[in-house]
């Protein structure tokens, strides 16, 4: 059973003393790679091995330059990813794995909930696990310059995860080179893969407990905390201080209690500091969301993507649907577009200019919002668009 790291996965871990230079010929890079990989300790026949046949894909690339999934709102995006049959095969998993889900939340203070959504949203409860080429994958994301230092220890992190038996070069997954159920990187699986199932291995594309067991301690890692909430549906009323809402601003439940912020079901959770969330403005849902909700970014960076899967991981724990408002039209992705050039114009960092309504840009439609005397709901309009 593996319980700890060895110790040449620390030294790969800790990263070599010199990256490989991104871009230029491919060939030259892998020798590169393969030189790196020999530095942290790794025997030579190892890395022959791991590299032998690697290729560049071009359909990696393609699909990291077009995500064009997170341009939907919240409404549409949660629509298109929670249906009745997605809802009723989450629940029949909670029962089937029952064990294993006490035992996550028991080890690490992740619930049922929590886990059931994005076994559901990465894979399909593990239907669908990707069939790119996860070495080639990664190694082409290390030569591409947009994000080598993420992607190259991720490559030597691969070739560990390939000494001990656990990945072989035709273990395929996601486009970003994530394997497995619950879609984790090599590095991640490294440092926080569980042998949730005792044969000795950790392989998430297989078994359903290495994956939630990881899964979960990989949460941990990042912060969960047990026995905390990560979201709740609430309501406000009519007066309230719209400038107040959005990730930037957490105050005490109390506190928000006191301006009128009200469950739609449950109790608030004395005691805990909490953001109001409008993920399609005033007109539309409202949460109440806690530190735990910050913590799944761990997991996935798209705003639009977390959000959605914490709502889900409340339904599947007895919540009930939200109450969609009457939200003002999403912006095209030709206006949205418009809309952040001319934020970006005006000093705002609101990151890639792409279309896509994320937490950067958000903080950006408030500020102008608020400058404009416009409901300062991070909800952007064709008015908003006008005005900049």
């Amino acid at each position: 059973m593996r319980l700890a790291l060895p110790i040449l996965a620390l030294a790969v871990l800790a990263g070599p003393a010199s990256a490989a230079p991104c871009g230029g010929d491919f060939g030259a890079f892998v020798a590169a790679m393969k030189a790196e990989a020999i530095a942290a300790g790794q025997p030579a026949d190892v890395v022959d091995r791991f590299f032998d046949g690697v290729r560049q894909d071009g359909a990696v690339l393609k699909a990291d330059r077009s995500q064009g999934v997170f341009r939907k709102s919240f409404l549409e995006f949660s629509k298109s990813l929670i249906s009745k049959d997605r809802m009723a095969r989450g629940l029949a998993k909670a029962q089937e794995w029952d064990a294993v889900f006490q035992r996550a939340e028991a080890e690490f203070g992740v619930p049922r909930g929590i886990l059931l959504a994005f076994w559901a949203f990465e894979t399909d409860y593990g239907a669908v696990q990707g069939d790119f080429n996860t070495r080639n994958a990664l190694v082409t994301l290390a030569h591409d310059c947009r994000r080598p230092e993420l992607f190259q220890p991720q490559v030597l992190a691969a070739v560990e995860l390939f000494r001990l038996g656990e990945f072989d070069q035709t273990t395929t997954g996601a486009w970003a080179g994530e394997i497995g159920m619950v879609q984790m990187l090599p590095a991640d699986i490294l440092e926080r893969g569980v042998d949730g199932d005792g044969d000795g291995l950790v392989t998430l594309k297989t078994s359903v407990p290495d994956a939630l067991m990881s899964g979960a301690k990989m949460l941990a890692h990042h912060g969960w905390r047990g026995d905390q909430p990560w979201m709740q549906e609430v309501t406000l009323p009519a007066s309230f201080e719209w400038s107040l809402t959005g990730l930037g601003t957490e105050m005490p439940v109390e506190q928000w209690a006191a301006m009128g912020v009200q469950l739609r079901q449950g109790m608030l959770p004395m005691g805990l500091p909490a953001s109001v969330l409008l993920p399609q403005g005033r007109n539309g849902p409202a949460f109440l969301v806690y530190p735990n909700f910050k913590t799944l970014f761990q997991w996935n960076q798209s705003f639009v993507y977390v959000t959605t899967a914490a709502y889900f991981a409340t339904r599947l724990t007895g919540a009930d649907p939200y109450a969609a408002g009457n939200p003002d039209p999403a912006l095209s992705v030709e206006q949205m577009t418009a809309l952040q050039q001319k934020l970006a114009a005006r000093g705002h960092d609101v990151g890639k200019i792409d279309g896509i309504l994320g937490a950067s840009t958000r903080v950006a439609v408030q500020k102008e919002q608020e400058r404009l005397g416009l409901p300062a709901d991070a909800w952007p309009t064709v008015d908003l668009l006008d005005r900049l």
